[in-house]
């Protein structure tokens, strides 16, 4: 015969209360988490756009960046090339195995225009392959 839930003569009572400090402890801790990886998560090398009066990006299936830095680095999304030379000797090759179609080129502000032009010869030297500069909206000097 089953127990009743009750407070009967036998002296057993059955609180049914939810432990909540614990969940909150797990969702906390899930937020903590979440927070320190959303960053990491975003992916290439953090450089700072010129602004200009640009359209908007269109999307691609795959799209490859190839980034430069204030240090003028050269990165191949998250690969890094010692020099020019370097990323010209290799880049006809991967763009090959890799069917790339349009590279997105993303240089910060503050580096020197002879990487960017090497960037850019490297990538016009492989066959098919188009070159598109990535930069921030231009707020018009807002």
């Amino acid at each position: 015969m089953p127990r009743r839930l009750s407070n009967g003569d036998d002296g057993l009572s059955l609180q049914a209360d939810i432990n909540i400090t614990s969940m909150v402890d797990v969702a906390f801790t899930l937020l903590v988490i979440f927070i320190i990886t959303a960053p990491i998560l975003q992916g290439g090398i953090q450089v700072n756009l010129p602004e200009a009066d640009v359209a908007p990006l269109q999307p691609t299936e795959d799209p490859v960046f190839v980034s430069i830095d204030a240090d003028n680095r050269i990165f191949l999304e998250e690969t890094e090339f010692e020099s020019v030379a370097a990323f010209r000797d290799v880049f006809a090759e991967l763009a090959e195995a890799g069917n790339y179609e349009v590279v997105y080129v993303r240089t910060d502000a503050a580096s020197n225009a002879s990487a960017l032009l090497g960037v850019l010869g490297a990538i016009q030297m492989a066959e098919g392959v188009t070159a598109s500069l990535v930069a921030e909206e231009w707020d018009g000097g807002r």
